[in-house]
């Protein structure tokens, strides 16, 4: 079955398309005369490679519950050829010291720099070449009868874990790819294929979403459902930041959830999270490393601490390279919406086991009559990942032979403000004052796969409630979204 571009796998709220655990990765490293359909070119003589890793959360603990993700990775791998797969030969090492000295990584720690978690490698010699697939490979939860970390942070439950907010350690339970290789491939590549040439240094940054995935099970038992993505980075010129603050004070909304997603056009014209992640105390936010030449559009969502919501605020069409510089949000009259409604799955015969990502998503008009539909962040308790594993749930009106599960989205009850980057300059104009309208989307994915799109189609959408009336927000109100049915379902 065809893996879904990254724009339908993204994260703590995305579409499924998308989108916001972008896991680990692998660049097709060029075997120096690859050939054959997908394969890429090699001039000849070598090139080196850098190799870093990030991960904004924006869901770690008092955003959401998690204190710590830890990730042991023992090999990162490229390849030329588009259609590689795991036994293929000419898969080349970009951090060979981890096949001797597997590195455990906590996902929610603090960079070592202002825009990298760590480094994987570096200065490593790479056959010249256009690299089209990377793939990360972890240590198993067993060990492997493999080399293994010196210092293991999961203690008995194995070497990939999360930390809840309790202190409470959860093993996170791999799929068959932890030890066959997480793989980035082309589509999720930003700015294309990889190309390494002779003499030249390149700098590659693998950005794994932890919080788009993880899958908490019914169970109780949290699974990893990987979301990555790769790009070749400037670290000192590419990054987007900005200062969120309150319209009327002009300071920083204090306590609660600041979040903010760098977003872009999928091919439906739909803005989906690229990455997302929760501003600090004083409001500030930095997206860093980006890929070189990328634009994006910034969507700001907030709750202070009394649960005040704010009206989403977007920066429409923000060049990397950019301060924003302070972003106001206007305070709502009351508290957010909660959209709260169930997805269900079937083969046709019998109930289907999927994973389900579910975002939201808000219309707004730009200068010159365009519109621009954008995923609109989920805030505070929000459940956006689902496993729809069991039928014992299931709303009284759900077909039957499905499986079900329940999602929540805690969204702004206003429209937003919207401003258009231009000249170096942006201004926001004021919400509009029509209802406030919405659409919920959700993308099915076959579990343990790695990202792969299951049921047909994979993706589906519903702009109205249960009663076939628009979906229409109100503060401090929660409103049911017509159910989303998948059906032909593996």
């Amino acid at each position: 079955m065809a893996r879904l571009p990254r724009y339908k796998r993204n994260a703590l709220s995305t579409f499924v398309w998308t989108g916001s655990l972008v896991m680990i990765v692998a660049i097709a490293a060029a075997l120096v005369g690859c050939s054959g359909s997908g394969s890429g070119t090699s001039n000849g003589g070598t090139g080196t490679i850098n190799v870093s890793i990030t991960d904004p959360p924006s869901c770690k603990f008092p955003n959401g519950a998690f204190q710590h993700v830890y990730v042991t990775i023992r090999s990162v791998q490229a390849h030329t050829s588009a259609t590689a797969d795991d036994n293929t030969p000419g898969w080349q090492e970009l951090a060979p010291q981890l096949n001797t000295q597997p590195m455990q990584i906590d996902l929610f720690a603090a960079g070592q720099t202002a825009c990298l978690l760590t480094t994987l490698g570096s200065n490593t010699a790479l056959p010249a070449g256009t690299y089209q697939q990377i793939r990360l490979l972890l240590v198993p939860n067993d060990g492997g009868g493999g080399p293994v970390p010196s210092t293991n942070a999961c203690g008995n439950q194995g070497f990939n874990c999360v930390v809840l907010q309790d202190g409470s350690v959860h093993e996170l339970q791999l799929s068959s790819q932890a030890n066959t290789g997480l793989k980035i491939s082309p589509g999720q590549i930003e700015g294309g294929p990889i190309t390494v040439k002779a003499g030249q240094d390149v700098d590659l940054n693998i950005d794994f979403n932890a919080c788009a995935s993880i899958i908490q099970q019914g169970n109780g038992q949290f699974r990893l459902k990987p979301v990555l993505t790769a790009e070749q980075v400037g670290t000192n010129s590419t990054g987007i930041s900005g200062q969120v603050v309150d319209s009327t004070t002009m300071m920083p909304i204090v306590g609660g959830t600041v979040l903010v997603a760098l977003e872009q056009q999928d091919a439906s014209h739909t803005d989906v999270i690229f990455e997302e992640l929760a501003a600090d105390s004083t409001g500030n936010f930095n997206f860093c490393p980006l890929p070189t030449g990328a634009t994006f559009d910034v969507v700001v969502v907030a709750i202070n601490g009394a649960g005040l919501a704010y009206d989403a605020t977007v920066a429409v069409g923000v060049p990397g390279g950019t301060n924003l510089g302070a972003i106001p949000l206007t305070a709502e009259a009351g508290g957010p919406t909660t959209f709260q409604g169930f997805v269900t799955a079937t083969t046709g015969s019998a109930a289907a086991t999927v994973d389900v990502s579910v975002s939201a998503f808000q219309t707004f008009s730009l200068p010159g009559g365009a519109t621009l539909m954008a995923t609109i962040p989920a805030e505070g308790t929000s459940v956006s990942n689902i496993s729809e594993d069991s039928n014992s749930d299931c709303p009284a009106m759900a077909p039957s032979n499905t499986n079900c599960a329940q999602y929540t989205l805690i969204e702004p009850a206003s429209n937003p403000s919207v401003g258009v980057f231009s000249a170096g300059k942006i201004t926001y104009a004021a919400p509009a004052s029509s209802d406030v309208l919405y659409s919920i989307g959700a993308s099915a994915f076959t579990p343990s796969s790695g990202g792969v799109g299951d049921c047909a189609p994979p993706t589906k959408t519903t702009s109205l409630d249960t009663n076939g009336n628009p979906l229409i927000a109100s503060p401090g109100t929660t409103v049911t979204p017509k159910e989303i049915d998948f059906t032909a379902c593996m």
